[in-house]
């Protein structure tokens, strides 16, 4: 997040896209209730007619993967009324020209026959979030998880950079990270083109640093992306793999793929405090420690870095993961002999200049915000305050382009994905709660009444749904939360989950895959006695 979850309630408006937010992140969700409370204009754009868009002063719901188009027609409907902040624009960015031009092609007519949202609904879209004073943008998945969702991020910005919503309180462009230290492991080089705090590995000084800090040789390639891990498992280029608190087998997309590739693996360790289906093919299974046995940091999503204390010690022979990973590496040749994670801390701040101002006894009383440099800095609650990091911020001219996949006459409904409210990821936690199991205790697919009578559904029937990739059977609930030819459906369910059908094509720069969109068919079922999760012969 470019600002703090705090802010949020002090926004004039706040435009939430792709995010399904009291879900997902319910105590950001009551800051937004408390902004509206204050009187802020909320905006929300999903697919979907999620829960806070009650609240909302305009909801729109624009077609799958159309993000792009909506966004540049609110940005052409900016500054066909004069809503752009000039100063910012001149004194603060660079590339305009190119966007503006770029912005000629998509009117708000034109755009809504792509994204279809109505023309005026675009218009006031524009005109809600320009005028207001501090407009802060809400966005999580529904926007990255596209094969150009890099696209739909660089768009949300050039749409804050136009109206000058950027080093201001209370604005900004905020992703809500979707696990609790999803930023933390970023920040520490769990992304495989970079070292912490973002020092690319193709750098020959930062691949020198860190080789003489660690005592190792390293390279200067960039490593595989998860999804291209997998191919590498199948074709040989891959030969073992270690997983740590991550579920694939349920999280990754075509999960028949996965599964084939991890069973391909030389050697497979997994690491998790329960036996995921991911473990259950594992050679090894070393049993973690969860975050109430350890000690340690979290980076929030607004980049806050928070302690995390040991409240009771770990069950039977689990241990921490730094010390399960420091073993490891000892014994494959790099010892790693630290005494404590304060210890380890110290070192990646010493090496993370984001973080070079931190330590534990800094941050025993609460959270500081990177950047924080220095001992005597004190930290950064909002970023790009006068200036941003590279100097000028870059506007992009993004044309749109459509999702990879689209319906045709063999698959001819669109399925899109999330989460449903009691459960989290692939339930490897929450469906091990038995109060959490009672809200929920087996999944389902959300489609349109229209489409369900079409197809000879009632509510509660089981269906099948086939994808390019495989098939599976869920029970079907009808409701108007979906538009007609859309089907909504989570993954928090081994026995009926949405990753068998969706499409593992990547973006072509960050490599994340298309979850949000894939063409499918509903078939009824007519064996009435076939179960969740069951093929019937």
């Amino acid at each position: 997040m470019t600002n703090t979850i705090a802010g949020i309630e002090d926004a004039d408006c706040i435009f939430i896209i792709g995010s399904n937010t009291t879900v997902a992140h319910p105590l950001i969700a009551y800051r937004v209730y408390r902004a509206k409370a204050k009187g802020a204009k909320i905006i929300v754009a999903d697919p979907r007619r999620i829960h806070i868009s009650k609240i909302a002063d305009l909801y729109v719901s624009q077609n799958l993967g159309s993000d792009v188009a909506l966004i540049n027609g609110v940005m052409h409907a900016i500054l066909a009324k004069g809503l752009h902040d000039k100063t910012f624009i001149e004194e603060r960015t660079e590339g305009f020209d190119k966007l503006e031009e770029i912005l000629k092609d998509y009117p708000p007519e034109k755009a809504s026959e792509i994204c279809g949202v109505p023309a005026d609904d675009i218009v006031k879209l524009a005109e809600m979030y320009a005028s207001a004073d501090k407009a802060a943008i809400l966005y999580t998945m529904g926007i990255t998880q596209h094969t150009h969702g890099v696209d739909n991020v660089k768009s949300l910005a050039n749409l804050a950079m136009l109206t000058g919503n950027l080093g201001k309180d209370s604005a900004g462009v905020n992703p809500l990270r979707g696990q609790n230290n999803v930023q933390g492991a970023c920040d520490m080089g769990g992304l495989p083109n970079v070292y912490p705090a973002y020092q690319v590995v193709t750098d020959e000084n930062n691949k020198k640093k860190f080789e003489e800090a660690w005592q190792a040789e390293l390279s200067d390639k960039v490593g595989y992306t998860v999804m291209e891990m997998m191919h590498g498992l199948e074709d040989g280029s891959v030969k073992g793999m270690v997983i740590l608190g991550e579920n694939p087998v349920g999280s990754d997309p075509d999960v028949s793929h996965v599964k084939h590739a991890l069973e391909a693996a030389e050697f497979l360790a997994v690491i998790d405090i329960f036996l995921t289906d991911t473990a259950k093919l594992a050679h090894v299974v070393l049993p973690g420690a969860a975050f109430a046995e350890k000690d340690g940091t979290f980076s929030n999503t607004d980049r806050n870095v928070l302690r995390v204390r040991k409240a009771v010690e770990p069950m039977g022979d689990s241990r921490p993961d730094w010390q399960i990973i420091a073993d490891l590496s000892t014994r494959c040749g790099l010892p790693m002999k630290y005494e404590s994670p304060s210890e380890i801390f110290d070192e990646m701040a010493a090496l993370t200049p984001s973080y070079g101002g931190l330590n534990y006894a800094r941050l025993e009383n609460g959270g500081i915000p990177w950047p924080c440099p220095s001992a005597d800095h004190p930290g950064t609650p909002v970023l790009h305050k006068g200036r941003f990091t590279r100097g000028l911020g870059l506007f992009h001219a993004i044309e749109y382009r459509p999702p990879e996949e689209l319906v045709d006459d063999e698959f001819p409904m669109q399925l899109t994905t999330g989460r449903f409210f009691p459960h989290y990821h692939t339930g490897t936690m929450t469906r091990n709660s038995p109060t959490l199991h009672k809200e929920m205790p087996e999944g389902h697919v959300e489609i349109h009444p229209e489409d369900a009578a079409r197809i000879g559904l009632k509510n509660f029937d089981s269906a099948r749904l086939v994808s390019r990739r495989g098939d599976v059977i869920s029970k079907v609930v009808l409701t108007d939360l979906v538009d007609p030819g859309t089907v909504f459906m989570s993954f928090h369910f081994a026995e009926s989950n949405a990753n068998v059908l969706t499409n593992p094509a990547l973006d072509p720069i960050c490599k994340i895959p298309e979850y949000k969109v894939c063409a499918i068919r509903v078939e009824k079922i007519d064996a009435p006695d076939v179960a969740v999760g069951e093929v019937p012969a």
